[in-house]
């Protein structure tokens, strides 16, 4: 899940509190974990990557939050490389770049609208 992608989908003054913001959406995510996602049945494990101010979000049950070091399309490329091969992969973002590159190792995409947020 691209954090700041997905939180910058919301035009809703979230750039005034970002680990505020990147923390509603995390808390927005933890019914996924359970209930699956449009197109994506449960169970699911729920990544969420978070960078610059925003990874001070702390982790709930039912949510992984990731700490990008720098850039978080970074981190999520990396996440894909990294999983194991028979293992489905959603990644949740409206950047063209990034849905390109995951496309290309194997994962699927869908936009910030697929999720139960804001």
């Amino acid at each position: 899940m691209d954090g700041a992608n997905v939180v910058g989908s919301v035009p809703d003054g979230w750039w005034r509190d970002r680990p505020a913001a990147a923390a509603r959406l995390r808390d927005a995510l933890v019914p996924v974990a359970n209930g699956g996602l449009r197109k994506v049945p449960s169970p699911v494990e729920v990544v969420l990557v978070v960078e610059g101010v925003a990874a001070r979000t702390p982790e709930v049950p039912g949510v992984t939050v990731v700490r990008a070091d720098g850039s978080g399309d970074e981190a999520i490329v990396e996440l894909v490389k990294d999983r194991e091969p028979e293992r489905k992969c959603v990644v949740v973002t409206a950047d063209r770049e990034l849905r390109s590159r995951v496309g290309e190792l194997g994962a699927s995409v869908l936009g910030p609208r697929s999720l139960p947020y804001p």
